[in-house]
């Protein structure tokens, strides 16, 4: 019987084991997309204590504590740091065969060394001391975790409004290792759903572009100077978070009329709805392409289904599921109009529902045009999907329909600095299923051409395709 959460865990081979340890294991991290708040890093804080770095913001551990049938008093409420910490360690038990176990534990092994030892009521006060001792030193600051985790890049979620400042400071100062940079976010620029929040927004954008805006072309100005502006400071990805793609046919004539209704306060059809935001986001998308920068789009959430719960604790808290929407079609059409007028951005998409990982692997490879290596990209297995399941669906999907060899691999996708281990588990994962492949016979037993496939997908990709200089 092998022991949980060994130096070869979930390695089931020899082969396994030699890729993962002799070419996967020191790769470094090209986070290239993640939620870390960028002030937390600017200001290389260290967090009080365990509760504090682990346990806020994460909806997932919510998700748990609340099924597990804890109050939410000790989840989300007023309830001390320690007592919410001890509400998670009375749900980990609880957890097993949820992917949240197995990251639990590799987060306590990596960075604070925890072996041996699972998270239980009965463990919960030592460990928690344990930790909150470690996270008040230099080397758990939030640069100092970002430094063990071997990061040499993360990418924020930052919307167009922000000043950057922090991004700046970051990037003027010698206090941090990793490369921290922006990623465009304009998902408030096209939320006309409600018109009272919409113009709310609308004026504080034109307050940071100093662009008055009356009509969709002077928005369009208006994003093009913030997009200048996260430029000049770094950034070279957007990141645009969708139900589902859209694609419907407009006029200019029909998205200015349609504008016009939303600066008024006029409630829009779900017709014009969605002719404003194809248009938009064909906008936004012919800007990323002009800047050689990557376009990503997440889709299939269906987000804040629990109505008293938005209300009570406000979005992403832990009410959002995967969603059926329609993908195939308006994202091929809306492609296929970037494609037409050489405007389409090296692009990643991720789906929620994996019902359509062939649907996207294989339109994406109806946009390859060869003047990069797998510039259109199908992502990694996000949300609901980060799990071993998800991620071998997501890698076997890409493998029977695209080029895994060109694959950009993993990112965090996380608000917390303890989450680089996913990475670990990806390529634990990954080495996996090469090593399954090599001793069925299936692949050959060429190391060095496996290898190097399992380095660049690991990290070489990601460094060679975005377009960011690292050292």
């Amino acid at each position: 019987m092998k022991s949980f959460l060994s130096d070869d865990f979930l390695l089931q081979t020899d082969t396994a084991r030699l890729l993962y340890h002799d070419y996967a294991k020191d790769q470094p991290i090209f986070d290239y997309h993640c939620h870390l708040p960028v002030e937390q890093i600017s200001g290389d804080i260290n967090f009080a204590n365990l509760t504090r770095i682990w346990l806020f913001g994460d909806h997932y551990k919510w998700r748990a504590m609340r099924a597990a049938g804890i109050e939410e008093e000790r989840i989300t409420g007023a309830a001390s740091d320690k007592d919410k910490f001890l509400a998670w360690a009375h749900t980990v038990p609880k957890t097993l065969r949820n992917p949240l176990y197995h990251w639990t534990h590799l987060e306590l092994k990596n960075p604070f060394g925890i072996e041996g030892m699972v998270l239980n009521p009965e463990t919960a006060e030592s460990i928690y001391n344990r930790c909150n001792e470690m996270l008040g030193t230099p080397s758990f600051s939030t640069c100092g975790l970002l430094k063990q985790m071997n990061v040499k890049v993360v990418c924020t979620t930052d919307d167009p409004i922000d000043t950057l400042e922090h991004h700046q400071r970051i990037a003027n100062g010698t206090f941090c290792q990793p490369l921290v940079l922006p990623t465009f976010r304009p998902d408030k620029a096209m939320a006309i759903d409600n018109p009272a929040e919409y113009n709310d927004y609308l004026e504080r954008l034109e307050e940071s572009s100093d662009t008055s805006i009356s009509s969709y072309e002077d928005l369009i100005s208006a994003i093009k100077v913030r997009h200048d502006y996260f430029h000049a400071n770094g950034c070279r990805l957007s990141d645009h978070g969708l139900d589902h793609p859209y694609f419907k046919e407009f006029t200019n004539g029909e998205v200015e009329v349609i504008f016009s209704k939303v600066r008024s306060g006029e409630i829009i059809s779900e017709e014009g709805r969605a002719k404003f935001k194809t248009s938009i986001m064909l906008d936004f998308a012919r800007m990323d392409a002009e800047k050689n920068w990557t376009q990503q789009f997440h889709f299939g959430a269906l987000r804040n289904t629990n109505e008293a719960a938005l209300k009570k604790l406000g979005p992403d808290t832990g009410y959002d599921s995967i969603g059926d929407f329609e993908i195939g079609r308006p994202l091929a059409h809306f492609l296929n109009v970037l494609s037409a007028e050489n405007k389409l951005a090296k692009t990643i998409v991720y789906n929620l529902n994996p019902r359509d990982n062939e649907l996207l692997a294989t339109m994406m490879g109806n946009f390859q045009d060869g003047s990069i290596a797998g510039k259109m990209q199908f992502g990694s297995g996000w949300w609901f999907n980060d799990q071993k399941d998800g991620m071998e669906r997501q890698i076997n999907a890409l493998s029977n329909m695209g080029l895994l060899s060109c694959f950009v691999g993993m990112l965090t996708d996380s608000r917390s600095f303890l989450s680089y281990p996913r990475h670990e588990y990806f390529r634990r994962i990954l080495c996996n299923l090469f090593g399954n492949d090599v001793e069925n016979g299936e692949l050959p037993n060429d190391l060095e051409l496996i290898g190097r496939m399992v380095t660049d997908i690991s990290y070489t990709n990601a460094k060679n395709y975005f377009g960011i200089a690292v050292d």
